[in-house]
């Protein structure tokens, strides 16, 4: 397969600068991605005969809970536009168990695929399907205006077929596209056919192992007579507009294309974040008993998928060769020598992640563009209270965080939701009641909510 064109050409400094703006702290795993990242930009720009030789080199990232691990991966995949999803390694057994087979995790990496380049796709169509929809609504509207109400026939009689509305005119079509745009036919009613697409019986198909099985019955029965099943839906135009441009766009939108493009995109560019890979490392004195019989199974069923195999899914085989894998595992019991030397061998790259200090802390309620402070800042604004943190109160609330994270177990910046949670909880209960109101939240605030819960180790094991 061809390469894709997709990728962008974002230096190793500056993808660490961009994953700054989201990650505080970790250097050495923004080090690592933006290498690996720049490594497959570089690869696209070898000669064809080197290129099929070049392999991703896979990382392992080694650290607590909550240090960034799992959102490094995630901003690296949208940063390269690349699929991405996030398996569980303990969610998996080996062949000749109940459970998730491991080629699952590429199959949903295709899903993925396939879902951005049809977002990309559709993205495309936007205005022209948006045109087409609107002719179609403008036609519908036309209807209801020149349809009138048939007076009741006679007891026995069969009430004549109502007539055709006339033809639209060409600038009494262009009159009702201009209303449409305005606004002013939004609260009026159309009806519309949609289609029932996901039968009932089909709807039963769930739980571990099953996906494959009901998407691909769904393909089989959507075809067959009476099953491609439409209703009737009266909406208002504003959610018809919408429901014709999405159907439009799709009648748009080559499949074909989508799918073809999709699988490269996947097979070049993709990143499977496996994470909780301590899970499955065997440990000392635990061979043969209980649930580590399965432990080594997985991983050598893990190991074909990361040495480059090819899978079988509903679009075609994928191959796995370049796609890029990230592991990450607290490994607070196990350590990465536990797992089997073969899986070992295919992550070279191995990056330790800091615990989080108090002065992190401190920089993750500030400084990112999506940090807590801004989320809940925004969230309270939509009732009309406005909530100010001074300086002193950031600093608490880091404290508290850290000093949770000491006493019980060590959750990393997920300890700062909680702390958060609790904090606002009285403002976030009454803020519907409370009206236009401005809110400051300093040191003293903190500690009064805080304080007693901190004090009490047994309350605060409880509560934070």
């Amino acid at each position: 397969m061809a390469e894709s064109p997709k990728m962008p050409a974002f230096t190793p400094r500056e993808v660490v600068s961009e994953l700054d703006r989201y990650i505080v702290g970790q250097n050495a795993a923004k080090r690592a991605v933006a290498i690996a990242l720049r490594n497959r930009w570089r690869r696209q720009r070898v000669t064809d005969e080197l290129r099929e030789e070049i392999h991703p080199k896979n990382i392992i990232m080694i650290g607590p809970t909550g240090v960034g691990k799992t959102e490094i991966a995630r901003r690296l995949a949208k940063l390269a536009q690349a699929p991405f999803v996030k398996v569980e390694a303990s969610k998996f057994t080996e062949v000749g168990y109940v459970g998730r087979d491991v080629e699952s995790m590429v199959r949903d990496l295709v899903e993925a695929a396939i879902a951005l380049v049809r977002e990309e796709e559709t993205e495309k169509v936007k205005p022209r399907a948006l045109e087409q929809a609107e002719d179609r609504l403008v036609e519908l509207l036309h209807g209801n205006a020149s349809r009138t109400p048939p007076s009741p026939p006679p007891f026995g009689f069969q009430p004549p077929a109502p007539p055709p509305p006339s033809r639209l005119g060409e600038s009494e079509r262009e009159k009702l596209r201009a209303q449409l745009r305005t606004g002013t036919l939004d609260d009026q009613y159309v009806e519309l056919e949609t289609s029932d697409s996901n039968p009932m019986f089909l709807r039963n198909f769930t739980g571990h192992g099953m996906e494959e099985v009901g998407v691909n019955l769904q393909d089989l029965f959507k075809n067959m007579p009476g099953m491609n099943r439409t209703k009737r839906r009266k909406v208002r135009v504003p959610e018809a507009l919408q429901l014709l441009q999405q159907e439009e766009a799709g009648k748009l939108v080559d499949n074909d294309r989508v799918t073809r493009d999709a699988l490269i995109r996947a097979e070049s560019s993709g990143i499977i974040f496996i994470d909780e890979i301590d899970k499955i490392a065997s440990r000392e004195g635990g061979k043969g008993q209980g649930p580590d019989v399965s432990r080594e199974g997985v991983q050598r069923d893990i190991l074909p998928i990361v040495e480059g195999s090819t899978v079988n899914t509903k679009y075609g085989q994928v191959k796995t060769d370049h796609m890029l894998f990230i592991a990450a595992g607290a490994f607070h019991v196990s350590k990465p020598s536990d797992l089997i030397p073969e899986l070992q061998g295919r992550f070279p790259i191995r990056v330790e992640l800091e615990p989080l200090s108090g002065q992190d802390l401190v920089r993750i309620l500030r400084e990112p563009k999506n940090s807590l402070i801004r989320q809940y800042t925004a969230l309270l604004a939509t009732e009309g209270v406005e909530l100010d943190f001074t300086e002193d109160s950031v600093g608490e609330i880091a404290r508290i965080a850290q000093v949770a994270n000491e006493r019980t177990q060590n959750i990393g910046a997920r300890r700062l939701h909680t702390v958060l949670e609790r904090l606002l909880d009285e403002v976030s209960f009454t803020a519907s009641e409370l009206g236009p109101k401005r809110l400051s939240i300093d040191a003293a605030y903190v500690r009064e909510r805080l304080g007693s819960i901190i004090q009490d180790e047994d309350l605060s094991r409880y509560i934070l």
